[in-house]
């Protein structure tokens, strides 16, 4: 296997256990401290599952600790802040502009923002 294909390997596995954290999360919010709106216990959760994107892909996806750990950061928030509004603004276009389903939506727009993700951290904040 190549070093390109394994890198894409790393970064799916991050994805998965991002994605676990931020679920972990959620339900903690929800079950264990008892919030009672699930939008709020979930923007909570996701910043845990973003942080948990954030340290995975510097060590263990793209392994770029010779940067400083702030700007890297600074620098991820930004790129997911921008993939947010390209997700937001494809479901906007496709379900209530267009009328079609926001499922094919949804899941047309995180094909968007899993290839933004990758490319983005890979060129912009990790700049491997």
């Amino acid at each position: 296997m190549n070093s390109h294909a394994k890198e894409l390997m790393r970064y799916a596995i991050n994805g998965l256990v991002a994605t676990a954290v931020h679920y972990g999360a959620l339900s903690y919010n929800l079950h264990a401290l008892g919030m009672q709106s699930a939008g709020a216990a979930n923007l909570a959760a996701a910043m845990v599952g973003i942080a948990a994107s954030f340290l995975g892909s510097r060590y263990f996806v793209f392994n770029r600790t010779d940067e400083a750990m702030l700007p890297q950061a600074l620098k991820f928030s930004s790129l997911y802040a921008a993939i947010a509004l390209v997700h937001g603004s494809v479901l906007l276009v496709w379900t209530d502009w267009l009328g079609f389903d926001y499922r094919a939506g949804f899941l047309i727009a995180t094909a968007f923002q899993v290839s933004l993700s990758y490319f983005g951290n890979k060129k912009l904040v990790f700049n491997v």
